[in-house]
C-alpha cells in the first residue's frame, strides 16, 4: 500500500476547492468607536453552523453607524470587490 504525503493530500484538496464568486452576508453592527465597527454577519440563505464576527474601518461602512444597524455586503460574479451597502 503507497501512502500519499500529507503535503500531495492538502494540494489536492485545494484544487478541489471553489472560490465564492457571488454572496450576500447580512451584517449587524455590534458596537463601535472613532475608527473601527463590529458586526456580526450572516450568511443568506442562512448556513449550517455560527454567524461570523468581522472587524471593519467605518471609513468602509457608506452610512452612518448605530448599534443594530444592518450592513449588508454583496458580491456578483460580474464584480471584483464586493459592494458594502446599509439599511435604509
Amino acid at each position: 500500500m503507497k501512502v500519499k504525503s500529507l503535503t500531495s493530500l492538502k494540494r489536492k484538496a485545494l484544487n478541489n476547492m471553489t472560490t465564492l464568486t457571488s454572496f450576500v452576508l447580512i451584517g449587524t453592527v455590534l458596537s463601535y468607536d472613532s475608527m473601527l465597527a463590529t458586526l456580526e454577519f450572516q450568511m443568506n440563505p442562512p448556513q449550517n453552523g455560527d454567524p461570523s464576527i468581522a472587524i471593519m474601518p467605518i471609513n468602509a461602512i457608506p452610512c452612518n453607524i448605530s448599534v443594530g444597524k444592518k450592513v449588508y455586503v454583496v458580491k456578483e460574479e460580474s464584480q471584483e470587490i464586493p459592494v458594502i451597502s446599509c439599511e435604509k
